[in-house]
């Protein structure tokens, strides 16, 4: 979409990601806080502290400088790989135990992040387009099932549930079939929308949360008491902002694919960094640690809006959400059927993302197949049957326990095994002979 995009249109872009990403947002402080025992206020504080510092950190990335922020269309959400840990840390060291840590991991990210960067030699395009294809893949399951009304509820997969989730995807693909521009980019927020709107002629939105929410919050830092450090939770947060900067590669290279720009290993860096600041910003406030969103990279490729002010608007808007719980509700009154019906289509853009960057990769090489089928295999694999590990040692189950690592370290690991055998497996990786060939022409 090239057109130039008004003040009205960016809100309602930015509005559209809000959305998009609002029920795995709000869905982390709930189950954490619910395996906690947190009382209905420190719920209600928890989720809307969580807006706030989701905005915030999206705007960190936004803000593209020396330091910090990778300045593409990115917007950060809660990370689900930290709820297990969390919960442990809760359960066995107490709750100011758990923000210690986070403060520690953010700190960790921020200072090594040069080093982490380093490591971006690791993702030529077969490794970024299985990872992103894995990434994809990993999401379309959770879509499925909220398609059907979300895993664990009483009407899951009744006629109305579907009827709601194809008739919102249905409105989607009219929309992208017949029209263009502005229409077409908004067309998963008018979806929603919809879907909401018929939802609410069947009488079954309940508006108690809305009438009980309040009209203003105050973030207050260390909400729940000053932070305790910890050896063994640190070191446990640590790894886990290890696992997310791995899926956050992914995003990024995809993101950077998709916008048209190379990004460099200074710029991976900044974007680090933003995650490291976005993590001490969340133990400072008591609220969570934050990557980057892949239903956001998909709304980016389905939309073709790539102007990073519209994310910079999802930033904003989830700020304003977050100060005013009140209007916040309203978006949890948003049935679950309705929003899979648009997110599973933004999950599939994402495998269609890591498709297209595999239009890079040499096919005629038998060890890139090999590293295509084996990681998304063992990563939609772990995704299925979590339990897979379930015997591993806790430290080794928050590596290999989430379904995107382990395709991503499979792909990984693989390529550097088998691409050594062939120089030609990465296309981009010219000869030296045919360089300086090259060079005497």
């Amino acid at each position: 979409m090239n057109e130039k995009v008004g003040k009205s249109k960016v809100f309602s872009l930015g509005l559209q990601h809000v959305l998009a990403m609002y029920a795995g947002a709000i869905l982390v402080p709930i189950i954490v806080g619910g395996a906690l025992g947190f009382t209905p206020q420190q719920l209600a504080y928890l989720i809307a502290i969580d807006l706030l510092t989701c905005g915030i950190a999206t705007l960190l990335q936004a803000w593209k400088n020396k330091f910090f922020g990778i300045g593409l269309p990115i917007v950060l959400g809660t990370s689900f790989v930290a709820v297990t840990p969390m919960i442990s840390i809760g359960s066995n060291y107490g709750i100011s135990a758990i923000y210690g840590s986070i403060i520690a991991a953010g700190l960790f990210i921020i200072f090594f992040s040069n080093i982490f960067g380093k490591l971006l030699k690791l993702f030529p395009p077969v490794v970024t387009g299985t990872v992103v294809i894995i990434i994809g893949l990993s999401l379309v399951p959770t879509g499925i099932k909220n398609m059907a009304g979300g895993a664990g509820s009483k009407d899951f997969g009744s006629a109305e549930n579907l009827m709601l989730s194809f008739g919102v995807l249905s409105i989607i693909l009219l929309m992208n079939r017949y029209f263009t521009g502005f229409i077409r980019a908004i067309s998963v927020l008018v979806g929603i929308i919809a879907g909401t709107v018929v939802s609410a002629f069947t009488g079954k939105m309940d508006f108690s949360t809305v009438m009980e929410a309040s009209w203003f919050h105050v973030p207050a830092p260390f909400y729940f008491g000053v932070p305790t450090f910890e050896i063994a939770p640190i070191l446990t947060m640590m790894l886990v902002g290890t696992v997310i900067l791995i899926e956050s590669t992914g995003a990024f290279l995809a993101l950077g694919k998709i916008t048209g720009r190379d990004l460099k290993e200074r710029d991976i860096v900044r974007g680090y960094r933003a995650e490291g600041l976005a993590f001490t910003l969340g133990g400072i406030f008591n609220a969570f640690p934050y990557s980057t969103f892949a239903q956001n990279v998909g709304l980016v490729q389905l939309s073709g809006v790539k102007k990073r002010s519209i994310t910079i608007a999802a930033g904003f808007i989830l700020i304003g959400l977050g100060l005013v719980p009140k209007i916040a509700a309203l978006a949890t009154l948003i049935p679950t059927a309705v929003l899979g019906g648009a997110t599973v289509v933004m999950f599939g853009m994402v495998v269609s993302s890591g498709i297209k960057m595999l239009g890079d990769v040499d096919f005629s090489d038998n060890s890139n197949l090999l590293v295509i089928a084996c990681s998304v295999s063992l990563g939609l694999g772990a995704t299925v049957v979590p339990e897979l590990f379930s015997s591993l040692p806790e430290a080794i189950r928050i590596v290999v326990g989430d379904g995107i690592i382990t395709g991503s370290l499979t792909a990984i690991i693989l390529n550097l095994i088998l691409t050594p055998r062939n120089k030609k497996s990465d296309p981009r990786v010219v000869p030296e002979t045919d360089q300086l060939l090259a060079k005497s022409v």
